[in-house]
C-alpha cells in the first residue's frame, strides 16, 4: 500500500501534524527542507502523497506552492484546514524568565509579537522551521533557549512547553491540500470543491465574463488568485476555487471553460473540507 507522505519540515511540524490527522491510518513521512524539494520527491517515487501549505487566514496565500503544482502537473485529492497554535518550549525545568532567546519560523515570530512584548529579555531570531528548533534544542540540550512549535513537538523532543497559544490572533488557520502525481478516483457523488487554474486573452471583460458562467453554473467562488505569467509578461493565471452541490453542475461549468479560456486545466476534484 502506497503510504509514503512528505512533508516540508522535520517531524513535529504542522504539516507532520497534518498527516496525523488527515490519514486514517499510519504513514511513513518523508522530511523535506523546502517545498521544491517535496514535489521533487513525489516526481522521483520518494513519497506517494504530499501534504502542502496552501494558504493562511491571515498570512494569505503561499503564492509560489500555486506555480509548483501547477508546473508540475500535481492533482490535489484533498484538503485540511489546521488551526495553528503556537506554543513556547524549552528543555524541562527553566521558567520563562530563564529563557534569553527564542528562535523560530519569521512568520510565527511575527504572529506571536504582542506575547514577547511582556519579557523584554528575550531575543527573538529566525530560523527556518519552527519544529527543527524544538529538535536542535533538545539534541544539544540548549538551556535557555525557546522554540516556537506545536504541541506534537514538544511530545516528541520532549520539550515543556511553558506557554500555550502565545499567538496574537487566536484563530489562526492554514489550509493545507494533499497532492499527488495522479488524479484521485472518488465516487463523483462525493466530490464538491475543486481547484482550476485558467489564462484568459485581453479582451475586455472576459474575467467578468467567465465568472458569470460559473455563476450561472451554480458555483460558489471560494478563493480566486492571479500569478503572473513569467514567460509572457503582463499576462496572468487565474487560479480557482469553487464549491458545488452537484458534480453535474461542475462539468457543465469545465466544458464551457475549456472553451472560453485561453488554457484550461483542473488541479483537483475533492471533498470539500470546511463542511
Amino acid at each position: 500500500m502506497d503510504n509514503k507522505v512528505a512533508i516540508q519540515g522535520v517531524l513535529g511540524s504542522f504539516h507532520h501534524q497534518v498527516v496525523k490527522d488527515y490519514f486514517a491510518e499510519q504513514q511513513q513521512v518523508v522530511e523535506c527542507a523546502t517545498f521544491d524539494t517535496l514535489v521533487n520527491s513525489l516526481l522521483d517515487k520518494t513519497s506517494d502523497r504530499a501534504v502542502m501549505a496552501i494558504e493562511n487566514s491571515i498570512a494569505g496565500s503561499i503564492i509560489p506552492n500555486y506555480a509548483l503544482i501547477n508546473a508540475n502537473n500535481l492533482h490535489i485529492i484533498g484538503e485540511y484546514y489546521l488551526n495553528v497554535n503556537h506554543n513556547l518550549m524549552a528543555l524541562p525545568g527553566q521558567s520563562i524568565e530563564d529563557i534569553t532567546e527564542v528562535y523560530s519560523h519569521h512568520m510565527a515570530l511575527l504572529q506571536c509579537k504582542v506575547f514577547f512584548k511582556q519579557y523584554p529579555h528575550i531575543k527573538l531570531i529566525e530560523d527556518t522551521d519552527t519544529a527543527d528548533v524544538a529538535k536542535r534544542i533538545q539534541q544539544k540540550q540548549l538551556k535557555g533557549v525557546g522554540a516556537i512549535a506545536s504541541v506534537t513537538a514538544a511530545e516528541l523532543y520532549e520539550l515543556t512547553i511553558l506557554s500555550h497559544s502565545i499567538q496574537t490572533i487566536k484563530s489562526n488557520e492554514t489550509r493545507f491540500v494533499i497532492v499527488q502525481t495522479q488524479n484521485s478516483a472518488i465516487p463523483q457523488n462525493e466530490i464538491n470543491k475543486a481547484s482550476v487554474m485558467f489564462e484568459l486573452g485581453s479582451k475586455r471583460g472576459s474575467l467578468a465574463t467567465v465568472l458569470n458562467v460559473m455563476s450561472d453554473c451554480k458555483l460558489n467562488l471560494t478563493k480566486i488568485q492571479s500569478l503572473p505569467k513569467i514567460e509572457t509578461p503582463w499576462k496572468y493565471s487565474f487560479y480557482v476555487d469553487v464549491t458545488f452541490e452537484n458534480y453535474s453542475d461542475f462539468e457543465k461549468a469545465k466544458s464551457l471553460l475549456a472553451i472560453m479560456a485561453e488554457e484550461f486545466k483542473v488541479h483537483g476534484e475533492y471533498k470539500n473540507a470546511k463542511l
